[in-house]
């Protein structure tokens, strides 16, 4: 459905993907502005995780509404400039960052194949499009970094995690993942970056770790574009915060 607007959005201006203005990209000027405002500056790892983790910005105010609209309200193009505004964060983290960040040692990005986190099928089936996945494919066109969407397989039918303590949120996810077969039978010594939308408390990623390790991969880390804004990095390396979504880089609708 939506890859058929892309081909409508060729000829037509269209409203804003959150606030309904007219505009010639996903969303306008000034919605744009205020997405901004919810950057963070760059961390290098989160609390509580064993796995760096790179994220965009605050779930709060705008981003959380886009997010919202994303996922529940059938608006699967808003994927797009935020997987775009999530890549161009990496794209400031140049190699020599990488190779002197103990946290995320990883060497040049041509070395690494990003793996975004699966849905269930019964819930891939209720919203259409996995949203991970649209993240993944803008954040991977900005960065050049290989996307394998088919990585990892979600084998069972979890529940919502929001919903669950801390404790509740491991044992829900225990063997919730597995390698696609294709991958099990190449047995690929990749390193992986895993995509998502959201960065929580980082137990979807432990299981979704495990399962790569466990076919010889290397998770190398996890890039996402929001974390709650209760989550607080006690080590980060600060960059000039610049914005990401910005009008010249904006993704108009024909590209959707």
């Amino acid at each position: 459905m939506w890859q058929w607007q892309q081909f409508i959005n060729l000829f037509f201006e269209t409203p804003c993907s959150l606030c309904q203005r007219s505009t010639n990209h996903v969303i306008c000027s000034y919605c744009r502005t205020k997405l901004n405002r919810c950057q963070i500056p760059i961390p290098q790892s989160l609390e509580c995780s064993s796995i760096p983790v790179l994220v965009w910005g605050d779930y709060s105010g705008e981003l959380r509404r886009a997010i919202a609209a994303f996922k529940y309200e059938n608006q699967p193009m808003l994927g797009l400039p935020l997987g775009q505004a999530l890549g161009e964060t990496w794209n400031q983290l140049n190699r020599a960052s990488f190779k002197s960040a103990k946290t995320l040692n990883v060497g040049s990005s041509s070395n690494i194949i990003a793996v975004p986190i699966p849905m269930h099928p019964t819930k891939l089936k209720q919203r259409g499009f996995n949203q991970a996945i649209i993240i993944a494919e803008a954040f991977c066109k900005t960065t050049g970094i290989p996307l394998e969407k088919r990585g990892l397989q979600r084998i069972r039918d979890t529940k919502a995690q929001f919903s669950l303590s801390a404790q509740e949120r491991e044992q829900n996810l225990v063997q919730a993942f597995e390698p696609c077969p294709r991958w099990k039978r190449r047995s690929p010594k990749a390193n992986i970056l895993l995509i998502d939308d959201i960065y929580t408390t980082g137990s979807t990623v432990k299981s979704a770790a495990q399962s790569l390790r466990n076919i010889g991969c290397t998770v190398v880390g996890v890039a996402a574009v929001a974390r709650p804004t209760t989550t607080q990095p006690p080590h980060q390396t600060i960059a000039k915060k610049k914005p990401i979504i910005s009008s010249h880089k904006s993704i108009p609708h024909h590209h959707r």
